[in-house]
């Protein structure tokens, strides 16, 4: 093998090591989110966000912006999740990664426990995020979580 050949070819390793690095990378901001979320670490949790951050949560309609998402989860995730007994888990994360940006969709299942309900649900869910590398560093720029997916789970 000649030397141009060979290093075209490291070239070529080199770029399928960063992506996959930067999956890793990407699957591990979406799962320490959600930890912070479960935990009330909601400070945490949003710097896990650009500062240009789109958010679309449920049927609480779109947050723009970091200081709109900020009061958004201050105010009303944090509400929810404190006074939840829901398990959540997010699995078969699909990512593709584009240089400095990246766009994903996930499934998610939560199980609602509501004093109302007996046996216990579990809902499913999909997230669909986008993301942006800055100083080296992953970051949400749209986050959408809906639920139930797909609509015909939907009661009527």
């Amino acid at each position: 093998m000649e030397r141009k050949e060979l290093e075209k070819k490291v070239q070529v390793l080199e770029k399928k090591v960063q992506e996959l690095e930067d999956i890793e990378n990407i699957k591990k901001l979406h799962r320490e989110y959600l930890f912070h979320i479960s935990n009330l670490e909601i400070d945490n949790a949003l710097d896990c966000f650009a500062d240009s951050i789109v958010v679309d949560v449920a049927d609480y309609g779109i947050q723009k912006g970091k200081e709109s998402v900020s009061q958004f989860f201050k105010e009303t995730i944090y509400r929810n999740v404190s006074n939840s007994k829901d398990a959540h888990f997010t699995c078969q994360a699909v990512i593709s990664v584009n240089g400095n940006k990246a766009q994903g969709h996930w499934m998610f299942y939560r199980l609602l426990k509501e004093a109302s309900r007996s046996p216990q649900n579990w809902v499913q869910g999909r997230y669909d995020c986008e993301y942006i590398k800055e100083n080296g560093k992953w970051k949400f720029s749209m986050l959408k979580m809906k639920r139930p997916w797909p609509e015909f789970f939907k009661e009527k």
